[in-house]
């Protein structure tokens, strides 16, 4: 189950975080597609990677923010931070930040979460975002059991 959320254009607005912030595009992710940065990129469709924007702590990435290209004209925002440096807003700087860099570009930045990731659903609303719709998976009886084990 999952939440989608859509930018609200009165609220959304560039956020800092005290850090430095760059805009980063595709050959910039080459070396970065590791276990820190996967909510952010995505290593087997590295080709819808299209745009991010990274925080850095005295030149050392702390927190990353990737849009993919889900679509021709919507490009959806994934988030990462590290865990000594969360709950410090940068996720929020971030993700408003790279929504901004996306609009400018004529796409539509869209943010998801799972319905119980309440941090994420925090996020998503301090960045500027609304909820736009929700996707419900069924699965087979099989499947639900295995996972409920």
């Amino acid at each position: 189950m999952a939440e989608y959320w859509l930018p609200d254009l009165h609220k959304l607005q560039r956020i800092s975080c005290g850090y430095e912030l760059r805009v980063l595009t595709q050959p910039d992710f080459r070396d970065l597609y590791i276990d820190a940065w996967s909510n952010a990129l995505c290593k087997h469709r590295k080709e819808s990677d299209v745009l991010g924007v990274g925080a850095y702590d005295n030149g050392i990435l702390i927190g990353l923010a990737g849009c993919s290209a889900d679509a021709e004209n919507m490009w959806q925002i994934g988030i990462d931070v590290l865990p000594a440096y969360r709950k410090q807003g940068i996720a929020a700087s971030l993700v408003s930040n790279l929504a901004m860099e996306t609009i400018d570009r004529g796409k539509l930045p869209f943010y998801c979460c799972a319905w119980s990731n309440i941090r994420s659903a925090k996020t998503a609303i301090k960045a500027g975002f609304c909820p736009g719709w929700v996707e419900m998976t069924v699965k087979p009886t099989e499947v639900v059991n295995e996972m409920n084990k």
